[in-house]
């Protein structure tokens, strides 16, 4: 008896263990997809602060990983 249940636990762990490697690639995957969302274009208000500009997009575009 005891190698019946030796064997169900095993697969448990391994089934748990896939699962939650899954799990943990899906969560990466989707914030990396949140992070790669450009930024909004701020040209169009006026005054003083951050303004997306060419050389600012530039910048973006090419520090993706």
């Amino acid at each position: 008896m005891k190698t019946t249940q030796a064997r169900v636990s095993r697969r448990t762990f391994l089934l748990a263990a896939t699962a939650g490697t899954a799990a943990t690639a899906a969560a990466i995957v989707a914030k990396k997809s949140i992070d790669a969302a450009s930024p909004k274009d701020t040209s169009t208000q006026s005054g003083k602060g951050y303004q997306l500009s060419e050389h600012v997009r530039n910048y973006y575009r090419t520090a993706k990983i």
